[in-house]
């Protein structure tokens, strides 16, 4: 009797950490990252058009230059979402002439994922300071991305640092050890409730048995 105590015991357990496991990665999946279909040719190379990528969601106090974020922008009266890299933040000093390299603070940049090798793309020079709080934006393909060298006269061309909303996956390490936490917590979860549930099915087999009688003892006649 103990025994089997002692195994419901183990597969309620098993079954109780499995589903805890597997209900927090599931939240955590659904609440820090997300995915999105990249609709135009603007970050070609990096993210061709069709190309589905993993984001992580994160705020404003986390976005990094050189970051590929997922922001808000007003189209048209329209809000939707564009997929740009982060060139320059609140204070910067983000400089570039047609046909040379995009420099910040005087540092030119290396900008090997931009299309054809070309940082310029278009005929326009700009030198600008980010205004605090705002990001300069730039897409990977020059020639053909709308971004904040075409808005120079909003705020120098910065985009609210609020409006990001999620960073591009380089490392995809979290998001498959979570998935993978995911299933493993449903397994046990499977597993647990297996035991349990062949645990009771054996006790209330072993109390439908009839009672064992002791053999009729055996000897000489008397």
């Amino acid at each position: 009797m103990t025994g089997r105590r002692g195994t419901r015991l183990v597969g309620r357990v098993l079954a109780a950490a499995g589903l805890t496991a597997a209900v927090g990665a599931v939240a955590l999946l659904g609440t820090g990252y997300t995915t999105a279909t990249v609709a135009g040719d603007s970050m070609n190379p990096t993210y061709p058009q069709g190309d589905r990528v993993f984001f992580e969601r994160i705020d404003a106090s986390e976005v990094r230059q050189g970051d590929v974020v997922l922001h808000r922008a007003e189209d048209r009266n329209e809000i939707r979402p564009l997929l740009r890299r982060v060139i320059g933040m609140g204070g910067d000093h983000v400089r570039q002439s047609p046909g040379g390299p995009v420099t910040v603070n005087g540092v030119p940049l290396t900008e090997p994922y931009v299309k054809d090798g070309d940082p310029s793309g278009v005929p326009l020079g700009y030198d600008v300071v980010v205004p605090e709080g705002t990001l300069f934006l730039l897409g990977d393909h020059r020639a053909d991305s709308y971004d904040s060298r075409f808005s120079l006269d909003e705020r120098s061309g910065g985009v609210a640092a609020t409006a990001v909303e999620a960073r591009a996956l380089d490392n995809r390490t979290g998001l498959l050890l979570l998935v993978l936490t995911a299933l493993l917590g449903l397994l046990a979860t499977v597993a647990g409730t297996v035991i349990e549930v062949a645990s009771r099915g054996a006790r209330r087999a072993s109390r439908s048995l009839p009672p064992a009688h002791p053999p009729a003892p055996s000897g000489v006649g008397r």
